[in-house]
């Protein structure tokens, strides 16, 4: 059993799950004013990581012909065979329902955008075989995670959260289009649509950039908008430190993306949440 856990937990990538928890959390912080409550809190992990775990399932069963063919891949459980279709097919509805059955237990407005949510964490994969905007797309995926956290709280949408959200989208945009240097020669090869493949190492650099230039701006007027303080603005300083050094890490050396990917933007999020959580609690 500890084995077919892990097998799961490498097919699905679980700790990246780093990248789209913390905001979920901002979101539950600010639309509460604080604490959200025990019930909140477990039915928030619940509906993140079944949506997380949903959409990374379709990822792997529907790139399995593609993952097959790249070396930096071919080792996936996916691919290798210790996790056949029909099982992750299985993962993939038993996920589903979970975050359908927890956006019912939350409230109603949760439970009646659990489908197109579903639907738009699945698209990720179909995008990348015809458009180089499947960067984008991811985006909206865990941009969809602060629009979640408003709504368990609150029933509603805010206009910080939007800002917020439209933040998280061009923060993961950005940084999708630094890991996806890693595959550019492969996408040309096999005809997948990337930024990199299209445009080169040079260009996607200067989008990234752009992209997490416009995450800044989303997220100051996040801050703004929500009437945050002096913590909250420290949050914002400290992510551009971190978005800076993390396109320092890719321009000097391609191999260090790993590095920039996971740990740089680990640490960004939830030393982000800190701050906004301090700055909840006390305010300045």
């Amino acid at each position: 059993m500890l084995k077919y856990l892990h097998t799961f937990n490498e097919l699905v990538m679980f700790k990246h799950s780093v990248f789209s928890l913390p905001f979920i959390f901002v979101a539950m912080v600010v639309a509460s004013d604080g604490w959200f409550g025990w019930r909140l809190l477990l039915l928030g992990l619940l509906a993140a990581l079944s949506a997380r775990n949903f959409a990374m399932g379709v990822n792997r069963y529907l790139d399995r012909d593609i993952d097959a063919l790249n070396p930096r891949t071919a080792h996936r459980p996916s691919v290798d065979g210790r996790v056949t279709p029909r099982e992750m097919l299985g993962f993939i509805v038993m996920n589903a329902l979970v975050f359908v059955v927890v956006a019912y237990l939350i409230n109603d407005l949760a439970f009646k955008l659990s489908l197109p949510i579903l639907m738009i964490l699945g698209l990720y994969s179909l995008f990348k075989r015809f458009s180089s905007l499947a960067h984008l797309v991811l985006g909206v995926s865990l941009g969809l995670a602060p629009i979640a956290g408003v709504v368990a709280v609150s029933n509603s949408i805010t206009l910080w959260s939007i800002y917020l959200a439209i933040g998280v989208m061009f923060w993961v945009a950005g940084f999708d289009l630094l890991y996806s240097l890693q595959d550019m020669e492969f996408d040309k090869q096999h005809n997948l649509h990337s930024i990199p493949s299209k445009l080169g190492a040079t260009y996607t650099l200067w989008i990234a950039q752009g992209f997490h230039v416009l995450t800044i701006t989303f997220w100051s007027l996040f801050v703004c908008e929500a009437h945050l303080g002096a913590f909250a603005m420290v949050a914002i300083g400290f992510s551009i430190a971190m978005l800076g050094y993390e396109h320092y890490l890719v321009q000097k050396d391609f191999t260090k993306i790993d590095k920039a990917f996971f740990t740089v933007n680990g640490y960004l999020g939830f030393v982000f949440f800190a701050f906004i959580l301090v700055d909840i609690l006390l305010p300045i």
